[in-house]
């Protein structure tokens, strides 16, 4: 089980090849296309997506439907034009060898350097009940693919990463060796493969298809990147949705990239029910969520965005 303690404050085609046949992580080659608005970000489409990655059940890690979920998070990316590429690995877990898939899709931006807007895909195993992580799992991997699509569309400063990351989930109680399986993989590739200098930032989205959204600031985050993105929700009106409070999270997959020192964000809303009575439960389900909480989101990054390149490209080093 994930492990937070809360503390308020008032302040269809696998084209793809495997990252060991490809020689790697490689950042693209520059391009540019129109700059996309905040409007950019189509709330119904993901939406959409997201009915279609819960109707696939329960997604737990090396599971037939996980292997579903990465099918038509390729083939969506295809029918976009999006290269993705897939980082097949083994993890060693409470449960044995576990195989299991992060995948990247890259869109070109004017520099090489890269920064990376993640989620996961993944659902917790029980065995007691069946959890569709509608919320869980499912809302980040929908994000993510219209994520692309906007970004896509979007005139980057940077290499966009866009990366469905699997292995989140704890196979067993959560710790730090049985969780974030896939971002802790994630970097230690980028590392192998002397790329983790090019990662500027890492925004990662988890848990924010909640109907009754209210995320608050994560606060092993970079602060510079929650101002950003809490100013930009402001500015559209979603004070009620990125509330102006503060809570540390125990562990996610933004942590691997802190300890790196890669400055990342962790926006995710856990507050899920009553007592947050729907997570890792039964009731995580399609109609706990909405569009227009996807669409919040989608929203608030498109309008942060290039503040966030700015911030960036005025402080060459982390």
């Amino acid at each position: 089980m994930k492990w937070r303690f809360v503390i308020l404050a008032t302040c269809a085609l696998l084209w793809a090849g495997s990252i060991g046949s490809n020689g790697g992580f490689g950042a693209g080659a520059p391009g540019h296309s129109h700059a996309v608005t905040p409007e950019g970000f189509e709330e119904n489409q993901a939406f959409g997506y997201l009915k279609k990655i819960t109707d696939l059940g329960p997604r737990p890690s090396g599971s037939q439907a996980n292997y579903a979920t990465q099918q038509f998070i390729l083939g969506t990316l295809h029918g976009y034009g999006i290269s993705a590429e897939q980082d097949r690995f083994v993890a060693i877990t409470p449960r044995g060898k576990i195989s299991m898939n992060n995948i990247i899709a890259k869109i070109p931006g004017e520099s090489p350097e890269i920064l990376i807007i993640a989620g996961h895909y993944d659902t917790k195993l029980f065995d007691s009940f069946r959890f569709v992580g509608a919320n869980d799992g499912g809302s980040s991997a929908a994000f993510v693919l219209e994520m692309a699509h906007a970004l896509k569309q979007r005139k980057n400063l940077f290499t966009m990463w866009c990366v469905f990351f699997d292995g989140e989930e704890a196979v067993g109680e959560w710790s730090d060796n049985d969780s974030v399986y896939g971002s802790r993989h994630m970097v230690e590739e980028l590392r192998r493969q002397h790329l983790i200098e090019k990662v500027r930032a890492m925004i990662l989205v988890d848990m924010i298809g909640d109907r009754d959204l209210d995320i608050l600031k994560e606060g092993n985050s970079t602060p510079w990147l929650n101002d950003i993105i809490w100013n930009s929700a402001a500015e559209l009106g979603y004070q009620k949705e990125f509330v102006p409070r503060s809570f540390d999270i125990g562990g996610d997959d933004h942590f691997p990239f802190l300890r790196a020192g890669i400055p990342a964000v962790d926006l995710i809303d856990f507050d899920y029910g009553f007592s947050n009575a729907y997570w890792h439960s039964g009731q995580d389900t399609l109609d706990k969520c909405s569009a227009r909480s996807l669409g919040v989101v989608g929203n608030t990054l498109l309008r942060a965005l290039p503040r966030i390149e700015a911030r960036l490209k005025r402080n060459p080093g982390h």
